[in-house]
């Protein structure tokens, strides 16, 4: 069995059930969206709020995550000045410190910090969200603790649990006890549970329950105070603190345009702009989804072959294949735009779609750039990592605050391209210095330039009705033909 395939098998499990969880996740967006739960303004408010939650996490768990593995990896060394035990304890109750620290304040001033971020008439929402926030960063050093452990089915089948218990709660919640009050047939059960004046603070309260689930499952491995050490946590708080900026960089190339579009439209429609635009941006899942897949199993296969006589040319082939991939599903989405869109049912935020074609090449972008990560990794230069996150949220400020004034959340889609594009670029430019990989520069841009104007040029011809489906599965079919002509073979041997 090839290297390859072993490690796909040893990630399956923890990649099934975090994109399985993502995906169910996706899933109550159609709910959400749907015509009597959320107009686009009331997702605004979810959309908005969410997009804090991204960059608090990081604060809060400042790198804590990536810091354990690493002194766990070398607790044998100075570094770690203590066993693997030792830094679990040290890890879990300095995030434990810091998390109860930030919901008591978050608690105490939760009017305050909504009216600062404009939304004061949402001051529940934001309290329940700091809990949420608070509990999320106490689960984040155990639920690595299984993964160290090699505790697979334990990590997954807390991960599904506490989305399953999130998924069912929603629609327990907006499809059978909204539904039928608002059609005049409550229950006692109902009467009992549902608040129609509560609205989208129940996405953030059945958020909170199913937050907690997890830590209740995660309660069992909480370990004993004895093994606190203070000296080794300074150690964790000096290697974490760079990784917090990195991932800080990272949040607001991700999240900032949701953030900032809420400053920058005018007050009455900058809520239902930013619903619409939130809701079309989840249509990018197909290959969001493959980018989280393959940055689980890309880093252990790259530091694996690192080694390897011809690792470098198998990196600028697993290049190949991967933007194959992505632009095929690039094709899936854009081709079939018109089904797909019901995914969203209210035609309210069928506007938006003109966004789903750039921020999906913006992901693919982002993807090649997890790709060529592997030089800075493989040659110890991981700040630099930071300062080319640091750049792209330079790039993602500046032009949503030129852009989003005149086009509005196109102004924001347009950014995040130009963002993921221009760390691509530099990422490649700056590691061929180091540590060249051969990429083929020119079948990359020909996958991403042929499958554009493959979707453009059958747009084009305006053609609908089963003759038009025929022609877009012609279309695809093509496109994954030729790229099995070319890359099949290069695929048989990377994975023989």
């Amino acid at each position: 069995m090839s290297a390859l395939r072993n490690l796909a098998g040893q990630t399956a499990i923890y990649g099934a059930s975090s994109i399985g969880a993502r995906f169910l996740n996706y899933l109550l967006v159609p709910l959400y969206t749907s015509k009597g739960v959320f107009e686009p303004a009331e997702y605004g408010v979810i959309t908005s709020l969410y997009a804090w939650t991204a960059f608090l996490n990081v604060v809060l768990t400042f790198g804590m995550e990536t810091t354990f593995f690493r002194f766990t990896s070398n607790e044998n060394t100075p570094l770690a000045k203590g066993s693997s035990g030792s830094v679990f304890t040290t890890a879990s109750y300095a995030l434990l410190f810091s998390s109860l620290v930030f919901m008591l304040l978050g608690a105490s001033l939760s009017e305050s910090i909504a009216s600062g971020i404009g939304f004061p008439s949402h001051s529940t929402e934001v309290l329940l969200l700091v809990i949420i926030i608070g509990i999320d960063a106490l689960t984040a050093v155990p639920m690595a603790r299984l993964r160290q452990q090699g505790r697979a089915w334990r990590f997954a089948s807390i991960n599904i649990i506490s989305v399953v218990v999130n998924v069912v709660l929603n629609l327990f919640i907006f499809l059978y006890c909204m539904k039928k009050y608002n059609a005049g047939n409550s229950n006692a059960l109902i009467d009992a549970v549902y608040d129609p004046s509560f609205g989208v603070g129940y996405v953030f309260l059945i958020n909170l329950i199913s937050t907690g689930v997890k830590l209740v499952m995660l309660l069992p491995q909480w370990p004993a105070f004895k093994q606190f050490s203070k000296p080794l946590l300074r150690s964790m708080l000096l290697f974490g603190g760079p990784l917090m900026i990195a991932g800080l960089a990272g949040m607001v190339n991700e999240t900032a345009d949701r953030i900032i579009l809420k400053y920058l439209l005018p007050e009455g429609i900058a809520d239902t702009q930013i619903g619409i635009y939130g809701a079309c941006y989840k249509l990018a899942v197909l290959i969001t989804l493959f980018i989280q897949a393959f940055r689980m199993g890309a880093e252990p296969f790259f530091f694996s072959h690192a080694k390897e006589k011809n690792s470098r040319e198998t990196f600028a082939r697993i290049m190949n294949i991967f933007v194959a991939v992505c632009m095929t599903a690039f094709l899936v989405v854009m081709l079939f735009i018109d089904l797909f869109k019901w995914f969203i049912p209210n035609p309210e935020f069928h506007e938006g779609l003109r966004v789903v074609p750039i921020l999906m090449l913006a992901n693919v972008f982002l993807g090649i750039y997890y790709n060529q990560s592997v030089w800075y990794k493989l040659t110890d230069r991981t700040k630099t990592g930071g300062t080319i996150a640091i750049i792209g949220a330079a790039i993602t400020i500046a032009f949503n605050f030129a852009l989003i004034p005149v086009l509005g959340y196109m102004g924001s889609a347009w950014a995040t391209l130009a963002c993921y594009a221009g760390m691509a670029m530099i990422s490649y430019v700056w590691g061929q210095k180091h540590y060249p990989i051969p990429y083929d520069v020119s079948r990359v841009l020909l996958y991403m330039a042929g499958a554009v104007m493959m979707w453009w040029g059958i747009e084009q011809l305006q053609i609908h009705g089963l003759v038009g489906y025929g022609i877009r599965a012609a279309g695809l079919a093509s496109f994954i033909f030729a790229i099995w002509r070319v890359e099949g073979s290069a695929l048989r041997k990377t994975l023989s």
